[in-house]
């Protein structure tokens, strides 16, 4: 059946032609944008009962004392959960207020930090890292055509040096003199810098020092003053004596069917690596500046670092791991997971296509995690009181729960104007193509990689078998310059597909069209 021109211009925002400048405002746009967030928030809220029982679950199992989690989703903490206690000798209750010491949370405030100085033009991430520290340079490697160590290598784990859990943990309160001192000795490595991930305390205690000689402060005042303050993170320490007493969480094992408290160390060269103490309520507001970074977009700046160089430090930047065999415990569903780092940052992706961007941490006395899902606008927070709490497995299966039983869709890609237009333009020549090699809509290669009279005979054929296009099932914009598009027709439905090229104004130079069975 002959395709309906005039019906599909009332569906479609009908653009006018526009000139260059016009173009390249159409390209600042959000590329996704929310669906009915109320909606899904009722629905995440709907789970509440059900992932206070995988809490439950997880506390009764592993021995936990405190727990205290969190979800964060449309730009706020919408559910904080608190099971346990944080002292128990004097059965101080979890709370939102609890300070629990999160370990290698700590990494990426110092990535930011970081992140900061480059962004002002005071390092470079490929400066070699003995410039900052001298004592660096003389290190004896491993091979004689071994690269110098650079920033990027100690904010990715690619120094060299060997993983160093849970030695790391035990140096925390070392002095800044201890560290260089140990640094000058020299280094043993385990490979080679730049080749490889291997997770190490001691290239962040190293940033935390060349946060101290860039800045002329020491690290713990460089992040207070350029990062928790902006933030309004008033309830996050680095020394626990200063945490008020009936906050302080204290930490332990589970040792001969009882808990055995551990000793906190006190705050140090070795706490750029693992020494912040921070609240749900405090901790959240610092995930939520990370969920902000998304999508990219023309809003303006409000964050203590630009979302430009957030969405870097959230990036890939060494592979560390396949597990083929990742499992999560709802249905006992297989779904193999890469994972790599970034800057102080762990980043994932499942076979469902999910990502998650965040960081655990562990100490004696203490486990935690955070993660966040750009796609999805989500976030989960957990910490507990007990040695390598295995908060990163709860919150990979909270996220799926949520996900599952609230029925959570991902973001929703903006449609551009100039794909919205494209697409019109398009339709005005379906079924029969007519005079399309002068339509001026189409790239270079277009009609050298399809051919005018297949095309006519393919889209006639389809609209024949398909019958009268009654509307627009979906518009599936995979970003500014391709989509998918499904035609609802009367004997089933059409997905047209378009790629646009990077030229000013865009061609379409890719197109599929086809029943969807």
């Amino acid at each position: 059946m002959i395709l309906k021109y005039s019906y599909f211009l009332a569906i479609f925002l009908v653009c006018a032609q526009v000139s260059p400048a016009q173009e390249r405002a159409d390209r600042k746009v959000n590329y996704y944008t929310p669906t009915d967030q109320h909606d899904q928030t009722a629905s995440i809220l709907s789970t509440i009962p059900a992932i206070d029982s995988i809490y439950q679950v997880y506390q009764d199992k592993y021995h936990l004392p405190g727990v205290a989690y969190g979800i964060i989703y449309n730009g706020k903490l919408i559910y904080s959960g608190n099971r346990g206690y944080s002292n128990l000798d004097k059965k101080y209750a979890v709370s939102g207020q609890s300070e629990f010491r999160i370990a290698s949370m700590t990494k990426s405030f110092v990535s930011t930090a970081i992140l900061q100085l480059r962004d002002a033009g005071k390092i470079r991430l490929d400066d070699p890292a003995y410039l900052y520290i001298p004592e660096l340079k003389n290190q004896h490697y491993l091979t004689t055509d071994a690269p110098v160590i650079t920033i990027r290598n100690l904010l990715t784990h690619s120094a060299g040096f060997p993983e160093d859990n849970p030695w790391g943990d035990r140096q925390l309160d070392i002095s800044d003199e201890e560290l260089l001192t140990m640094i000058k000795k020299g280094i043993s490595f385990s490979n080679v810098p730049g080749i490889s991930y291997e997770y190490s305390n001691m290239g962040f205690a190293l940033l935390g020092n060349i946060i101290k000689k860039v800045s002329g402060l020491t690290y713990e005042e460089y992040i207070n003053k350029n990062i928790l303050q902006p933030l309004g993170m008033n309830q996050t320490y680095w020394e626990y004596t200063k945490v008020p007493e009936k906050q302080l969480a204290h930490g332990y094992r589970w040792i001969n069917e009882k808990w055995v408290e551990q000793p906190l160390l006190h705050d140090g060269a070795y706490g750029a690596m693992g020494g912040m103490i921070t609240s749900m309520e405090d901790f959240s507001k610092y995930v939520l500046f990370h969920l902000s970074a998304w999508p990219a977009s023309d809003r303006k700046e409000t964050g203590p670092l630009k979302r430009s160089s957030v969405r870097e430090m959230q990036q890939p930047w060494v592979f560390n791991n396949l597990n083929a065999e990742f499992t999560y415990e709802r249905g006992n569903r297989v779904s193999p997971m890469t994972s790599a780092y970034g800057y102080g940052l762990r980043w994932s992706k499942d076979a469902d296509g999910r990502t998650t961007v965040g960081h655990s941490g562990g100490l004696p006395g203490f486990g935690s995690n955070w993660m966040i899902m750009p796609d999805y606008g989500l976030a989960i927070i957990t910490f507990s009181n007990h040695t390598y709490a295995p908060c990163t497995v709860i919150n990979n299966n909270v996220l799926d729960a949520l996900i599952q039983l609230g029925k959570l869709e991902p973001l929703k890609h903006a449609t551009s104007s100039i794909l919205q237009q494209r697409v019109s333009e398009l339709l005005k020549l379906l079924p029969e193509w007519k005079d399309a090699e002068r339509s001026g809509l189409f790239a270079e290669n277009f009609f050298l990689d399809y051919y005018t009279d297949a095309l006519k005979q393919e889209s006639l054929a389809l609209f024949q078998n398909m019958g009268k296009i009654k509307g627009i099932k979906s518009i599936i914009p995979e970003n500014n310059l391709r989509g998918a598009f499904v035609l609802e027709a009367e004997k089933g439905n059409i997905l047209l597909k378009i790629t646009l090229t990077p030229e000013n104004p865009a061609l379409i130079q890719h197109y599929e069209m086809q029943e969807i069975k």
